[in-house]
């Protein structure tokens, strides 16, 4: 965990969200900025930068974290949904730990066909 790490704040309690969804090693909850009618992120419990550095260090748990996004799609209604991993900086990423964008609904496929 790292002090200063938003996610890791949800996930050890002390920053409240809006829990969807956890496991043993993941954890998926509301987007407070949502882009889609359905955004709900999922996280690794392991603070790891990115889902590059993730699926290196820990390939189980990243096939966790995308076993939870379909479970998580699922249960939001969804059997069609956009999944988006930001990897680093210039590719938008803002919180530097791990997690995918489920996001599902009117127009969020809209998103990335621009």
């Amino acid at each position: 965990m790292a002090d200063d790490c938003i996610f890791c704040m949800i996930i050890a309690g002390t920053i409240p969200a809006d829990i969807v969804d956890q496991s043993e090693n993941t954890i998926a909850f509301r987007d407070i900025n949502p882009k889609a009618p359905i955004h709900v992120l999922v996280v690794p419990k392991v603070h790891l930068p990115d889902i590059a550095s993730l699926a290196t260090v820990e390939p189980a748990i990243a096939a966790e974290l995308l076993a939870m996004t379909r479970k998580v799609a699922k249960a939001e209604g969804f059997e069609d949904y956009n999944l988006v991993f930001n990897t680093g900086a210039a590719a938008g990423q803002t919180v530097f730990h791990a997690h995918g964008h489920v996001l599902g609904g009117v127009g969020a496929s809209k998103l990335f066909l621009a």
